[in-house]
């Protein structure tokens, strides 16, 4: 279970209250707890008598989910062979997952499967049912960026569950939770949904959460968060906590998000998020002053990329938009969180305020790149980076099987940004799996790949017709020149995987 340290504090006021009673005018409203609508709304036990005959049917389709990976820790100097030797610690995880199909489909989190300093797939996945099988795992998809992953058992007349229409949940519900926290194989938790749509400022297309005072911790990750009609209404995921384990602050990606990722994982594909092309920036209270505009509403246009949506759109540089499709932008509704959630070749209206007036543009929303390729725009070589689930092209995806990294082409701003001269031609490396000949050698991200086998590359295509020509003539490595900021080129044998 993810679980962001809190600091909280409470103030206790002791004293005396002095209570006014007046009587209520003809006609006045009466206060909500005197409605004769709460007798409707509350049964006559006041709660359900009891969650066991749910749990019982719900309970066989919940997995425990244990992970096994080996982690190159760093690398020691043989002083007898000479040679480089890598660190290597092999790891443990695990947490929770559900049954969606009799087949053996299994929705968790993509935490739940990731190790390593990079967020690597782990090595193995084992699932345990409440009666006790086990199964290897195959790791079908995963998305970090909804941290959700879908997982395959090969077996069939399982008990699996269904999604609810998380749309319609309301506070004050009831849900339980079902899961593995602390090691403790399959625990039942109930509570109420404390707050839906909850946005927690982590940014991003799935910053919405159901909150709920159900009591999960750690283990209980990629768990379901059922209704009481037994429909799966969230997918548990992070707890807020000072002091990291269970205080009722506690958070599940909604049902109707969780869907059109899983379903894209299930039929092999990348999920996709709406996307504009532009750079964006708060209206402050002394711009939204400037401008004559409400606080908080809007967001205003710092770069727009050629090419893309808005580019085409007619979107310009200094623009506040106001409005996406009929909603307002706001710091709870933010233009990145709404555009990412339309479907992709969608014709969009955008209110915009365009020197002190009120215009529409309408926009055929773009498709959002991969998050790698994003970031080749502001290159960092110190960010942490995790290899793609869904690599971009079939180079990209034989380098990563092959050599175990994910490569960009260099330009000039990512040059820069490494400290390499600006007409440099190759690939930099984004990242490497730490378990890989690479990672073990100690490659990594920034360093540029200029020549393969003696061929000059400059993309991953390139790269990975170098790889495949050694494995036909029965070459178990290649020679890569790598260029590292502050050092003179030199050459390494990678080991080929596969």
């Amino acid at each position: 279970m993810r679980y962001v340290y809190g600091i909280t504090s409470a103030l206790l006021v002791g004293g005396s209250a002095l209570a006014l009673v007046t009587q209520s005018p003809v006609g006045a409203q009466v206060a909500q707890n005197e409605s004769s609508e709460i007798a409707r709304a509350v049964p006559r036990s006041g709660a359900p008598e009891s969650f066991a005959d749910l749990v019982e049917q719900l309970q066989p389709a919940v997995v425990n989910i244990s992970t096994k990976q080996e982690v190159t820790l760093g690398v020691r100097l043989n002083p007898f062979a000479g040679t480089r030797e890598p660190i290597t610690q092999e790891q443990q995880g695990g947490g929770s997952g559900f049954l969606i199909s009799s087949d053996g489909y299994i929705v968790t989190n993509n935490h739940v499967i990731s190790g390593g300093p990079r967020g690597e797939a782990v090595n193995e996945v084992t699932v345990t049912l409440t009666n006790l099988k086990e199964y290897k795992a195959k790791i079908v998809g995963r998305d970090a960026a909804s941290d959700l992953a879908l997982l395959k058992i090969e077996a069939s007349g399982l008990p699996f569950v269904k999604f609810a229409d998380s749309s319609r949940a309301r506070v004050g519900d009831w849900v339980v939770a079902i899961g593995n926290p602390l090691g403790l194989g399959s625990t039942v938790t109930a509570g109420i949904i404390s707050a839906v749509q909850r946005n927690i400022g982590q940014g991003g297309a799935y910053d919405r959460y159901i909150q709920t005072d159900t009591a999960i911790n750690r283990g209980n990750s990629g768990g379901p968060l059922f209704d009481l009609q037994g429909n799966v209404v969230g997918i548990n995921n992070m707890l807020i906590s000072p002091v990291g384990a269970n205080i009722g602050v506690n958070f599940a990606i909604p049902a109707e998000a969780a869907i059109p990722v899983i379903d894209a994982l299930r039929a092999g594909e990348r999920p996709q998020r709406g996307y504009l092309g532009v750079a964006i920036g708060p209206v402050s209270e002394d711009m939204a002053d400037a401008l004559g505009l409400r606080k908080d509403r809007g967001e205003l246009i710092q770069r727009v990329e050629e090419g893309q949506a808005a580019a085409k759109a007619g979107l310009r540089r200094g623009d506040v938009v106001t409005k996406v499709n009929g909603r307002e932008v706001t710091p709870q509704q933010t233009l990145s969180y709404i555009v990412a959630n339309i479907k992709p070749g969608t014709r969009i209206p955008l209110e915009v305020v365009r020197d002190g007036k009120t215009i529409t543009l309408n926009v055929v929303v773009g498709t959002r790149p991969p998050e790698e390729e994003l970031a080749g725009s502001n290159f960092d070589p110190e960010a942490e980076q995790t290899l793609p689930d869904d690599p971009a092209g079939s180079g990209d995806q034989a380098v990563q099987e092959r050599l175990g990294m994910a490569v960009q082409t260099v330009t000039p701003d990512i040059a820069r940004a490494i400290g390499v001269d600006t007409d440099t031609k190759g690939l930099v490396i984004a990242a490497v799996s730490g378990s890989s000949d690479a990672g073990r050698k100690g490659l990594r991200r920034g360093d540029v790949i200029l020549s393969a086998n003696d061929k000059p590359v400059a993309s991953a295509d390139a790269l990975a017709a170098v790889v495949e020509e050694a494995k036909r003539a029965g070459r178990g490595a290649v020679k890569l020149e790598i260029l590292r900021r502050g050092a003179p080129p030199g050459f390494i044998a990678i080991r080929i995987a596969g």
